[in-house]
C-alpha cells in the first residue's frame, strides 16, 4: 500500500498535494524575541547577505533563500531558530500567557517548547517533559542558546506524568490539575515529514499506527487531568492519518470532560477541517474544528492541530 493514496478521498486536488509531498521543504527559521526583536534579526540577517523571505502568515517566521539555519552569526546567538514553519502553529493555538504554569508533554529537541516560553516572555513556569533521556539534551541545548530561563525539564512518560518524583507510577496517577496549558505534539506516523524526510515512509504500516495510537490517547487524557478547569489543551501531530488525530480527539472526548474549541491560524495560513468519517468510523462532530494542513496549501509540511478545554 502506499501510505499517501489512502488520503485521496479526503482531497480534491490530490494530485497537487502528491506533487508537493515530492518536492523538498523550504528552509525556515523563527525569529526568537527573548534575544532579538524581529526587526533586528532582519536588519541582521541583510547585513550578512543571507537571502530571506517573510511568510505571508507570520512576521517572524522567515524562509531562507540557500543558506541552512544554522550557518550564520544570529542563529549562532539565539537570535534565531531552526523550526519548520507548520510546526509554529501548536504554540500559537496554546496562546501562553506571562506567568502561567504550562506543561510541553513531549518537548524534546525544543522548538515548540522555546517558542511557548517565547510567547510567555520567559516568566511563570513551563514544564518541558519527554520520556527519551537522549533527546532532552537537545532540549537543553537549545534552551541554553536561546536564553529560555523557565524552563524545568521532566523525564517521564507522559501517559503517567505526576509531581511526585518518587511516586509510584506503576499505577495510573491521580487528576493533578497543575497547569494552566498543555500542549501534546505527541509521537506519530511522521506522515507529514516526507518533505523533510523522504524516507520518513518506508517503515510505515497500519500495524504501527494501530500501536501508536494507544500512546496519543494516553498522553493526550493524561494532559486533560493535569490541566485546570478552564485551561487550555492543544492536541498535535505530523500526521495525515485520522487514526491519530480525529479519532483520538474523540476518543478524548467521550472519556474525559473536556471540549474542542474554535482556533483559527493567522491569517494568510490555509487549512482544511477535520474529518468526520474514515473507513466506516464516525467521530464527534466537533472534531471538524481541528485543523488539517496539507503540504500543498501552504508549501510546507504536513500537519494537525486542534485546541481543546477543559471543563469542570
Amino acid at each position: 500500500m502506499q501510505p499517501l493514496e489512502r488520503y485521496a478521498s479526503l482531497l480534491s486536488d490530490f494530485d497537487a498535494f502528491r506533487a508537493a509531498c515530492d518536492r523538498p521543504l523550504p528552509s525556515v527559521v523563527r525569529v526568537n524575541t527573548l534575544k532579538a526583536s524581529v526587526e533586528r534579526a532582519r536588519e541582521a540577517l541583510d547585513a550578512e547577505g543571507v537571502a530571506y523571505e517573510v511568510t505571508d502568515w507570520h512576521p517572524g517566521v522567515l524562509r531562507l533563500d540557500e543558506r541552512g539555519p544554522g550557518t550564520s552569526w544570529p542563529y549562532f546567538h539565539g537570535w534565531l531558530h531552526g523550526q519548520e514553519e507548520v510546526s509554529a502553529l501548536p504554540a500559537l493555538a496554546l496562546d501562553p500567557q506571562p506567568g502561567e504554569v504550562v506543561w510541553d508533554a513531549c518537548a524534546a529537541p525544543g522548538s515548540k517548547t522555546s517558542q511557548i516560553a517565547d510567547l510567555m516572555d520567559d516568566t511563570g513556569l513551563l514544564v518541558g517533559n519527554d520520556n527519551n533521556l537522549g533527546r532532552l539534551s537537545a532540549l537543553r541545548h537549545n534552551a541554553e542558546r536561546l536564553g529560555v530561563t523557565n524552563l524545568a525539564v521532566t523525564n517521564q512518560d507522559a501517559r503517567n506524568f505526576s509531581l511526585k518524583p518518587f511516586g509510584d507510577r506503576t499505577e495510573q496517577p491521580e487528576r493533578i490539575e497543575a497547569f494552566d496549558r498543555a500542549l501534546v505534539d505527541a509521537p506519530c506516523s511522521c506522515e507529514g515529514t516526507i518533505r523533510k524526510n523522504p524516507d520518513a515512509l518506508d517503515r510505515w504500516s497500519l500495524e504501527h499506527i494501530k500501536g501508536i495510537v494507544g500512546i496519543q490517547k494516553g498522553i493526550l487524557r493524561r494532559a486533560i487531568q493535569a490541566t485546570r478547569p478552564g485551561g487550555t489543551v492543544v492536541y498535535s501531530t505530523c500526521t495525515f492519518a485520522p487514526e491519530e488525530n480525529e479519532a483520538v480527539l474523540d476518543h478524548v472526548l467521550r472519556e474525559e470532560d473536556c471540549e474542542i474549541r474554535p482556533w483559527e491560524p493567522p491569517e494568510g495560513f490555509e487549512t482544511d477541517p477535520g474529518v468526520t468519517e474514515w473507513k466506516g468510523e464516525e467521530y464527534d462532530p466537533s472534531v471538524q474544528l481541528a485543523h488539517r494542513v496539507y503540504p500543498h496549501r501552504n508549501d510546507t509540511g504536513g500537519f494537525f492541530c486542534a485546541r481543546l478545554e477543559v471543563m469542570t
